[in-house]
């Protein structure tokens, strides 16, 4: 087995580090290099001033989702919850279209989509409010020979009060929490390795924490996450990949399908890096501006 574990206390202390803009090195066992790559990685967002954001966050009035929140977390928790009750689930409805509108257009007629609409339509929606986010597909180790569910997608948004990547399920309506602090797909694998104290969710409904960490854990081996995440602009959508230090690169999904445009990065320090500070936005008591 390639996994092997981070202690928490190191898992925290990289992560404050990156937040600082520092690259911590590495602890003995980690799985990840926590040293930022040579090369950088630049990941891009759109301002929430954006026509394609402006008119999402308009026509399904975004703003009022989140007007009573005083955190991002709070926001981040009424984005969750707005998009779960909007879709509906089918793991076998494959849907075309990665367009947020065209996705909640098909929802809106009855038709059920896959997990990965669920983290695209969220993503829009954190964005339109002025909070970063990225569609997240989580991967098995066994992600090539495995037939069929061999994966999971959802979103992680950068919430800017906390400075931190945060993992979003709108699909299950959880966001999953050690004690008071929201983790991202990383920390979480890694509290679950380490069976850790305190491990929960924050969620609007009554889904169980124990199913789900007992469930998703099977997904948490490979990460991966889109680099241009702006809207209203072409690109060959280039996404970044997490593999663990020895394992294998995939490339392809489910014994058939290629992974196309991906790059490869071992340093949880890069596929975690803040937003920069041209294309961070706050949306603090659901303001929006840009710096």
């Amino acid at each position: 087995m390639y996994r092997r574990t981070f202690t928490l206390l190191f898992t925290a202390l990289s992560m404050s580090l990156m937040a600082q803009g520092q690259a911590p090195t590495a602890a003995p066992d980690s799985p990840y290099l926590a040293t930022l790559d040579p090369v950088a990685y630049p990941f891009q967002f759109s301002s929430p001033k954006e026509p394609y954001l402006t008119r999402f966050r308009e026509m399904f009035g975004l703003q009022e989702v989140v007007a009573q929140e005083t955190t991002d977390l709070g926001r981040a928790r009424a984005l969750c919850q707005w998009v779960h009750f909007r879709l509906e689930h089918d793991g076998h409805k494959q849907f075309k279209s990665q367009d947020p509108f065209a996705i909640l257009k098909a929802a809106q007629a009855g038709q059920q989509v896959q997990c990965v609409e669920f983290g695209l339509v969220l993503a829009a929606a954190f964005n339109a409010v002025g909070i970063p986010a990225r569609p997240l597909y989580l991967k098995a180790e066994d992600v090539q020979t495995r037939a069929s569910a061999a994966g999971h997608a959802l979103a992680e948004a950068w919430l800017p009060d906390l400075g931190k990547w945060v993992m979003v399920d709108a699909q299950a309506d959880i966001i999953p929490m050690l004690g008071t602090t929201p983790l991202n797909a990383v920390e979480l694998q890694q509290a679950i390795a380490a069976d850790a104290e305190g491990l929960t969710v924050l969620t609007s409904t009554d889904a169980k924490p124990k199913s789900y960490f007992k469930w998703v854990n099977q997904y948490l081996f490979y990460f991966d996450t889109v680099m241009d995440n702006r809207y209203g602009v072409k690109s060959a959508r280039t996404g970044l990949m997490l593999v663990p230090l020895r394992a294998h690169k995939p490339v392809v999904f489910q014994r058939t399908e290629a992974i196309h445009n991906i790059r490869y990065t071992n340093s949880v320090a890069t596929f975690y890096a803040p937003p920069t500070s041209s294309t961070e936005m706050t949306a603090k008591s659901g303001s929006l501006s840009a710096p």
